[in-house]
């Protein structure tokens, strides 16, 4: 059974990403409420605003759904917009910021009792 990943904006301008075999059916029980414990129930209405290409089993659809939701909101909004080259760029800049944590000393922490 093939299985998408997909994004949805909620109400409130906050982005929900989930799989499903069935988004059509998934996207319905997010509208009306189904789980009240869910994250999107107070957001609602939601609209869908980008959903993945179809990945044959269920551990690769939420291998990709994790993923997903590791990243930063502009990151999510480049891969709606299917700007591949703004998610490209984000990379560039979060590792390039990575890299300049790890070049900076640590501080230097005085000895307590050395007074």
């Amino acid at each position: 059974m093939p299985y998408r990943v997909y994004i949805l904006e909620c109400s409130d301008g906050s982005y929900y990403t989930g799989s499903a075999a069935d988004v059509e059916k998934r996207l319905w029980q997010h509208q009306e409420g189904v789980v009240p414990s869910s994250y999107t129930f107070s957001r609602r209405p939601v609209k869908l605003v980008w959903c993945s290409e179809e990945v044959a089993r269920y551990s690769d659809a939420l291998r990709y759904e994790r993923q997903i939701k590791g990243w930063s909101r502009a990151k999510k909004a480049s891969l709606i917009r299917g700007d591949y080259d703004g998610i490209h760029e984000i990379v560039k800049e979060e590792r390039k910021r990575r890299e300049q944590i790890k070049k900076k000393p640590p501080r230097s922490r005085k000895s307590i009792g050395t007074m």
